[in-house]
Formats: C-alpha cells, structure tokens, sequence
C-alpha cells in the first residue's frame, strides 16, 4: 500500500466517530411533558418549571427540546401518550400528577420518569420508599390521598362533626353539570376533591357554585381564583420548579434512584373576599391574617 493511499485510509476511519459525535452533539435531550388535565389547566406548573429549567441552563430550542402532551382528564389517553413517548424514546418522562406518572412507569422501567405532584408515591407503587425510590422514578409529594382517599377522610372527618357528606362524582366532562344540578337545594357548602377532570372544569364548578350560593373549599388557588371561597394545600408552582432541580440532576447524569422523593415546604392559604362578600359569608380577621394570599 503506498503512503497516499494509507493516509486516505486512516482519514475514512478517524472521520467516522468525529461525524458521530457531532450528530450526537446537535441533538438535544428531550422532556416529554404528560399532563393529565389540560395545558390552561397545568400552565401556572409548566411555566414555573421551564422557568426554573432556564435559570439553570436549559433553553427549550436551543439546550434542551420539549414534547407536550394532554390527556384531558382520561386515564386511557394517558396510557397512550406514555407508549408514544417510549415509541418516541424522550430522554425522561415529566409526569403531571399520579396517574400520569403510573402511566409512565406502566409504559417504561428505564426512562427517567420525575413527578412533581403525587398524593401517596409508596402506596400507589411510583416509589420503594421515599428514600430510597429503588427504580426509574422520583419526584415530589404533595401529602394528597387521592380522590377516593380522600373523600374516606372527608366523610370520616364530617361523622365526627355531625355533618352529612353528599359525593358527587362524574367521569366525563358532559356529567359535570347534570351531577351538579343533584346537589341543588341539598348542600350548604361545597369541597373540591382533587382531580385532573375536576380541575379541567374548575371554571364551570365554581360557577355554579357562586349561582348555587355555595361556599366551595378546594386543594388549589387555581380554584379560587375561578371564584371559589377558599383553598389551602401545598403550593403547586413550587412544587415543579423543585421538580426541575431533580430534572436538571437527571440530564446532568444523576440516576432516580439516587435522587430521595422530596415533600412540600411551602402551603399557601388562599382567601376569595370578592366571593365572600357575594355570598354573604363573613371571613372572621383571624383567619384572614393567617391567609398567604387574599383576593379582594
């Protein structure tokens, strides 16, 4: 072989892995967003997440690329969604709620799966332990029991305080309002279970129960700025700009199961004093300087 075509030849071979590389470079790790309500339901978390993303580094375009996905409030669209992101093969799943992320760990035991809001991440099988999660999920808790749970604990609390407990339930978005005209002359007061749907349709909810004259008590702000009375739980927006720390560990090489299931440190108390005052219910000052938040 002569020298010319010698050095020919090792120039094909020593080309090969730089073109690789430069291929691998130019493609950007991708966050598969699976929301289990809708995207104006779940935009105050998306944005302060992919804010926190940014603030560490991760611009959508240009470091990091995003595949948002909604599954409407429906437990088999989820399912579907979470295939497609394996069949798509998303760098990690970023499941919004509990059911999107047992629809992720269904679909896949490899992909990095980061949940920001789940009730019970043992008892639902997400997580070994909060410390040591033992698979390919970790994320955060927010303390809820989800809906069926939680509605046990209502009923159990309203026993003891002598108070009856109608449940209302509905599975589709075209049962919210025949379920809520039952309650029509029955109620005094209304509570909002937690849930992708019931959040979904928080607007037409909480229409009715102003209409209703219905003091309505729920889990998210979301509710009470649609006109609800009142809510208290763990601060939802927060809640996923910490999900992004555990997100920005993961594309950085870190593994879930080396990352602890984190729980909420912020709780807001949230005051609708314009729904009050069209009800007719007094907020009496105490309860009012506790607020984190008042709407007035």
């Amino acid at each position: 072989m002569r020298r010319r075509e010698f050095i020919a030849l090792v120039g094909s071979i020593v080309s090969w892995p730089i073109d690789v590389h430069a291929q691998q470079a130019n493609k950007l790790p991708t966050i598969g967003v699976l929301g289990s309500g809708s995207r104006p339901s779940q935009a105050a978390w998306v944005e302060a997440f992919a804010q926190r993303l940014r603030e560490l580094g991760w611009t959508e375009g240009r470091t990091v690329a995003f595949e948002y996905r909604w599954a409407e409030g429906s437990n088999n669209r989820l399912a579907e969604i979470a295939t497609e992101f394996v069949r798509l093969n998303v760098d990690l799943i970023y499941a919004l709620g509990t059911e999107s992320a047992l629809a992720a760990k269904r679909a896949t035991s490899t992909i990095p799966i980061v949940f920001p809001v789940t009730g019970d991440p043992i008892g639902t099988g997400l997580v070994a332990s909060l410390a040591r999660p033992g698979g390919n999920a970790t994320g955060l808790s927010n303390f809820a029991v989800g809906g069926a749970l939680e509605l046990g604990e209502i009923q159990a609390a309203a026993r003891a305080l002598g108070i009856e407990v109608i449940p209302l339930e509905f599975h589709r978005a075209q049962d919210v309002a025949p379920a809520l005209e039952t309650l029509k002359g029955r109620a005094e007061a209304l509570y909002v279970v937690g849930d992708p749907l019931a959040n979904i349709q928080r607007m037409r909810i909480m229409t009715f129960a102003l209409a209703a004259r219905l003091p309505a008590m729920c889990v998210q702000r979301e509710y009470v700025e649609a006109g609800g009375l009142m809510s208290y739980g763990p601060n939802y927006p927060d809640l996923n700009r910490r999900a992004a720390d555990l997100v920005d560990k993961i594309l950085r090489g870190a593994k879930p199961v080396d990352l602890p299931v984190e729980q909420p440190t912020k709780f807001d108390l949230v005051v609708n004093l314009i729904t009050a005052r069209a009800l007719g219910v007094t907020v009496p000052p105490t309860l009012l300087a506790r607020a984190d938040e008042v709407i007035e």
